[in-house]
């Protein structure tokens, strides 16, 4: 059987392995973090873009508006947080409507179904809480919204359960063809031997392309700072709300979220440092003046949580998606936005195009449909009854701002890629995402993990590098 390695674990990787597990091949993710989903996947806008900003007949264009259009389904079939909620560009004076309709004019030449230009009132009608200076705007309808790291963790279950091994705290740091099979050696000292390698890592594919082939690329990190609402102000959107874009991005955003907070942000900053992750003073100022000109009643005491992530922009300024000049060695580069709407389209073309090479068939037991965890908060009276009647676990609420039981915890832990850490926990359940941030859930989810993983309590980590608990106080717990 054909082998191949996925380096790197984000929703690009994740959603390779899913679809190539379709085939009869054998499949590592190795993956430098403790888990799916630790670098951009999960600080990222989760805006599904309708595809109207993207350069006609460049691979974004073409692979924003196969992936959108795949996002209904697919959201059904893996069962993770999709909403269509539409979009709103806005324009703020009058020598702006010739760029909205350039804006609209790339979107049609693009594909893109259910774009309109509107007045500035009929953009009030549909959005009352946005600013009076709106004089234009343009509406995309096919716009939506999605919660990237539970799709990401999606794509990755599914994958496992046809077969997909993911190998955790695996940072690459050499690839050798040694005969017909690429060597890949871990900092560990570990060396996983494969047909076929494809390089999903991100910020750093630029380091694993460039260990390997003679022609070089170069990836951008550019940060992205984004201030988090408490579902209390989550009526103030219910389309995702734009400003024109600029040549360093999309600007500033103010969108719902799948679960009912309000995002704004990111900004844009090119960073040296590819992990450089930290929020500034300057830039969440950035994010708060700016995301006011949009939604003037936006209120910064509401803000629950401030983050940032970096995007793996290319300096040519597209996806870098296909074989290299080295057989068996394939990039899937510089997947910067629209990456995540990008990602089921690019997915599938790249698990078909490497079956292709590799000569493989598909399977005739793939199993195609992934069912998450039962999400207590949303059920009604009678689910959440014949829930704890079948597992009694779910009659105990441990994270009272997202109401997230005992239940869905443990279950998160033990599923096909269980979490291994509280931030793991938060990204499967919610527990800890509320308005407290933990401040009272924390310890009770760090002792479940401590007992669903066998390991001490003060052992249980936020996330692969930061320890909670440094000590033990005078008086025993």
């Amino acid at each position: 059987m054909s082998k191949v390695i996925i380096i790197g674990a984000g929703i690009i990787g994740c959603g390779v392995a899913r679809e190539l597990s379709r085939y009869d091949v054998d499949i590592t993710v190795l993956e430098k973090f403790n888990d799916v989903s630790c670098g951009t996947t999960k600080a990222n806008s989760g805006i599904v873009h309708a595809g109207f900003d993207a350069k006609p007949n460049t691979l974004k264009a073409k692979f924003n508006l196969l992936g959108n259009a795949m996002f209904d389904e697919l959201a059904k079939e893996l069962d993770f947080p999709f909403k269509r909620n539409g979009a709103l560009v806005l324009c703020f004076d009058k020598e702006g409507v010739d760029d909205l309709c350039e804006l609209y004019q790339r979107g049609i030449s693009n594909g893109v179904d259910g774009l309109e230009t509107i007045t500035g009132d009929k953009a009030r009608e549909l959005e009352p809480n946005i600013s009076k200076q709106v004089v234009a705007a343009l509406l995309a309808k096919s716009s939506g919204i999605v919660s990237p790291y539970e799709m990401a963790i999606a794509y990755a279950e599914n994958a496992a359960v046809n077969g997909c091994k993911f190998v955790f705290e695996k940072q690459v740091v050499s690839i050798t063809k040694k005969g017909n099979l690429w060597q890949v050696a871990t900092q560990d000292g570990d060396v996983f031997e494969a047909d076929f390698v494809i390089n999903c890592a991100g910020v750093h594919a630029d380091d694993i392309n460039n260990i390997v082939c003679d022609k070089k690329i170069k990836i951008i990190p550019r940060r992205g700072e984004y201030m988090l609402y408490d579902k209390t102000r989550g009526y103030l959107a219910t389309r995702t709300i734009f400003q024109m874009p600029t040549k360093m991005g999309k600007g500033i955003l103010v969108a719902p979220t799948t679960h009912g907070n309000i995002i704004t942000g990111p900004t844009a900053m090119d960073v040296d440092d590819k992990d450089d992750i930290n929020t500034t003073f300057d830039g969440l100022k950035e994010v708060y003046e700016k995301s006011l000109l949009s939604v003037p009643e936006l209120n910064k005491k509401f803000v629950i949580t401030q983050f940032s992530g970096t995007r793996a922009h290319s300096v040519g300024g597209d996806f870098i998606i296909g074989e290299s000049e080295k057989k068996g060695f394939y990039n899937v580069a510089g997947i910067e936005s629209p990456g995540l709407t990008s990602a089921p389209a690019i997915a599938v073309h790249v698990a078909d195009e490497v079956a292709q090479k590799l000569e493989v068939d598909k399977k005739a037991d793939f199993v195609a449909k992934r069912k998450g965890i039962p999400h207590f908060a949303t059920l009604s009276d009678g689910e959440r009854q014949k829930l704890i009647e079948e597992n009694p676990l779910y009659g105990k609420i441990v994270c009272r701002c997202e109401v997230v039981t005992e239940g869905e915890i443990v279950d998160s832990i033990n599923r096909p890629i269980g979490a291994k850490d509280v931030d793991g926990v938060k990204r499967r359940t919610r527990a800890g995402m509320g308005k407290c941030q933990g401040g009272f859930c924390l310890e009770s989810v760090m002792e479940i993990l401590a007992r669903e993983l066998g390991v001490p309590f003060e052992e249980v980590l936020k996330d692969r590098n930061g320890k909670i608990v440094i000590g033990k106080a005078k008086n025993k717990r």
